[in-house]
């Protein structure tokens, strides 16, 4: 006998998807920078200040692009923001800093799209028994995005090139936008805004998902333990490359494995706490337990030294993605859960917009430090207290 496929596997699939397109993207300018700065001459510091663009860009739509999001649908509106990241991919071929400075504000603004899109799709599809499993399984496509990117990119790299491998994911985010086109017809609900696209940038528009934060459970503290969780996650996305290359003296390619080990560790760790959410019924515990992991596994990475074997890196590395990384998913699914039904999407833009805050300034203010002293160990230090700093906040958000 025949069983009918459940509803909800279809959009979570393309959610899945597109999330993994806008992470491999936003997962190549830390990749790549390294050998744009060796090309162009720039300096070292703007492998900081690129991820930190980028995510400026992630802000950006964050503030102004919910209108967006209801005009255009909500899988629509992701697939255009990964066609404007890959068509930006261009401008990194100019040496002119400003440009690849363009690509990345692009790239990111793209990037921002997923996450108020997703949440709502997830909201209305996913079954409440497994709420947290289903955000998880799409916020699996971040590390996953950099799973791919670490594993291809770095090897393209220095097989044929920089500009080849930009080219070829061009092509690969682009087919990853193909394969889910139709399914934006089929999925996404009737414009629910006539609002102008000049309107978009109004004050009381940029304020909306401020203001919804505001109406839920305690999602303003929730929000702020994403931010602070954030900043130490950006922080090992951003210089774990370098960090290996300029300071243990790893090759690009090796740096680029342990990249891709702890983006596989993520994978798993998404998802692993999703489903411990749903089974113990405490999103708060998953939380807690991601935040302790996180700032030990960082604390770690400030101690070690060229003295420490690569499997021990590896495995300190996998550590991180599954708990630095591994929060995301449930932190979502919770900010869904507590925020006014109506204004899911406006609360997750709420959330999204204190953690990629951090994403902006955790990388810059890393990268300012270690130009100024040299010292990645002291920056990698400060960001493990951010984890311990949202351990202290989740003690304080009631159950609901």
């Amino acid at each position: 006998m025949k069983r009918d496929i459940p509803a909800w596997i279809a959009p979570v699939a393309a959610i899945l998807v597109l999330q993994t397109a806008a992470s491999f993207l936003s997962r190549l300018i830390p990749i790549v920078s390294p050998s744009l700065i060796q090309d162009f001459g720039w300096n070292n510091g703007w492998v900081g200040y690129l991820a930190a663009i980028n995510t400026a860009g992630s802000l950006f739509f964050l503030m102004v692009g919910t209108g967006f999001i209801h005009r255009i649908g909500n899988i629509r509106s992701v697939q255009w923001g990964v066609l404007m990241g890959t068509i930006s991919m261009a401008l990194f071929f100019s040496p002119i800093v400003a440009l690849a400075a363009v690509a990345s504000f692009i790239i990111g603004a793209g990037y921002g799209v997923s996450s108020p899109a997703g949440s709502e799709i997830l909201q209305r599809y996913s079954p409440p028994s497994i709420r947290n499993l289903v955000f998880s399984i799409k916020q699996a496509g971040v590390p996953l995005g950099g799973v791919i990117a670490g594993l291809t990119i770095p090897l393209l790299a220095e097989s044929a090139g920089w500009r080849v491998a930009l080219l070829a994911a061009a092509l690969l985010a682009f087919g990853m936008v193909a394969l889910t086109w139709r399914l934006g017809r089929d999925v996404d609900t009737p414009a629910r805004s006539a609002q102008s696209w000049l309107g978009a940038l109004s004050l009381h528009n940029i304020l909306t998902p401020i203001r919804a934060l505001r109406e839920g459970h305690d999602t303003r503290r929730l929000a702020a333990v994403g931010g602070l969780l954030s900043a130490t996650q950006s922080c090992w996305f951003t210089f774990t490359v370098a960090y290996l290359v300029d300071r243990l003296d790893f090759t690009l390619s090796m740096a680029g494995l342990v990249f891709a080990i702890m983006q596989a560790a993520g994978v798993a760790g998404r998802i692993v706490f999703g489903w411990l959410a749903d089974r113990i019924g405490s999103a708060r515990v998953a939380l807690s337990l991601t935040s302790v992991g996180s700032a030990a596994t960082t604390a770690l990475l400030a101690l070690s030294t060229q003295a420490w074997p690569l499997w021990v890196l590896s495995l300190l590395a996998a550590g991180a993605g599954a708990t630095a990384a591994g929060w995301n998913g449930v932190q979502i699914a919770e900010m869904a859960r507590r925020a006014p039904p109506d204004k899911v999407s406006e609360a997750a833009a709420g959330s999204t917009l204190h953690v990629y805050l951090a994403n902006t300034v955790a990388p810059a203010v890393f990268a300012a430090y270690v130009s100024a002293t040299g010292q990645y160990e002291e920056a990698f230090m400060a960001a493990a207290v951010c984890s311990l700093g949202a351990l202290a906040l989740l003690a304080r958000i009631r159950p609901h």
